[in-house]
């Protein structure tokens, strides 16, 4: 009699991940697929911080992702230095916890370095470390606007690139957007000082990228190696993923790529429902991963944004569906939003989209007005009518 062999748990490949599979994962952890009851300081946390090219963003992301969110939650967390605005991953500017400012910051060092060779030419005779030094020195006397900066440098070196200049001071300085830039309902131009000085503590020593890493499957996972370093700025990767991958598990997408998860990370089936979230321009979930096709449909690549104009991204059944803009009343409360439909909706997906806005809209506007205003209204637009 034929003895059959028996076939090893390693001989075994990988599942096998649809982008529908993929995005129900992701939208569960980024808080997409239901709204969370947790407060605002500890979804920062869990994000690893909210994308904040401008000040908006991350009060509408917070308000897609929890349960009775209201902007002064996120002001007040602004106002009493909980949270800062700090440039740290992809270059970019990001809403980041006390903590995690003071140590993602010298992390993602190696990126801020590349940035800086790239304005060398700016840079001749310039000595980096006595540019750190007065910049350090003029920013703690008083926060400094980025053209003070400028000015105040070229004093010193005033043969040298003034963009140059006020680009090394930011990538060798961990320098913080001071309030009220950033408040919900306040304004004010970007003036910066040191996360140390804001904060009134050292940095610390950055953490381990393995700990990086975990914490950024456990907020976008499963992914690969290239999504985390396009998530993160940085390079090299791969031997992090190697040394965690006994205590991961792997996956592959439809085109073959390796993808790593937390074990005991959700992964919801795909058929589970996504209700309609409207996320602003820009924004986690559309920016954490090299290949979005896990939230945006190839054909839709590169819609929600024209030129240097980015829209708001409108989430339907998970996937980027349409973009939309708010239109204020006058006095700065957005009263309208205007929908463009990148594919036809059903009649049923109008109606929960008219829904989301129509809650959206209730919390924005009060929170701008402090009052409850009314003639709220949801129009849908062809491309041409919403881009001019």
């Amino acid at each position: 009699m034929a003895v059959k062999k028996k076939t090893s748990a390693a001989a075994v490949p990988p599942a096998v991940l649809s982008p529908r599979a993929l995005g129900r994962a992701t939208l569960e952890r980024q808080l997409l697929l239901r709204r969370a009851t947790m407060s605002a300081e500890d979804a920062v946390r869990h994000l690893v911080g909210l994308q904040a090219q401008n000040t908006r963003p991350p009060y509408y992301q917070l308000l897609a992702r929890l349960e009775g969110f209201e902007p002064a939650e996120l002001a007040s967390l602004m106002e009493s230095r909980e949270v800062v605005r700090i440039v740290t991953l992809r270059s970019t500017i990001h809403t980041h916890t006390a903590d995690d400012a003071l140590t993602l910051r010298p992390l993602v060092q190696e990126a801020r370095d590349r940035e800086l060779r790239i304005f060398r030419k700016g840079l001749v005779g310039v000595e980096l470390d006595r540019l750190r030094d007065l910049s350090r020195a003029y920013v703690e006397e008083t926060p400094r606007t980025p053209k003070e900066i400028r000015e105040k440098l070229l004093v010193e070196w005033p043969d040298a690139d003034p963009q140059a200049l006020s680009t090394a001071a930011r990538c060798l300085l961990p320098l913080i957007q001071v309030t009220p830039r950033g408040v919900w309902g306040k304004s004010g131009q970007v003036a910066l000082t040191t996360a140390e000085h804001w904060l009134g503590r050292p940095s610390e020593p950055a953490p381990a990228p393995d700990a990086t890493v975990l914490r950024y499957l456990a907020a976008f996972g499963p992914a690969s190696v290239k999504d985390m370093q396009s998530w993160a700025g940085l390079t090299r990767m791969r031997e992090v993923f190697e040394r965690l991958r006994p205590n991961l598990v792997t996956f592959r997408d439809e085109n073959g790529t390796e993808l790593f998860d937390l074990p005991d990370a959700p992964r919801p089936d795909e058929d589970t429902p996504a209700p309609p979230r409207f996320l602003p321009e820009f924004d986690n979930v559309l920016l954490g991963h090299a290949d979005r096709s896990r939230v945006i449909p190839p054909r839709f690549k590169g819609r929600n944004g024209v030129g240097n104009q980015a829209y708001g991204s409108l989430l339907v059944d998970g996937f980027l569906a349409a973009i939309w803009r708010p239109e204020s009343d006058g006095v700065g409360a957005p009263t309208t939003v205007t929908v463009q439909e990148l594919r036809p909706f059903t009649a049923a997906e109008r109606d929960a989209v008219t829904d989301e806005a129509l809650a959206m809209l209730a919390v924005m506007t009060k929170a701008a007005t402090a009052t409850d205003g009314n003639g709220y209204d949801v129009r849908f637009a062809s491309f041409i009518d919403f881009d001019g």
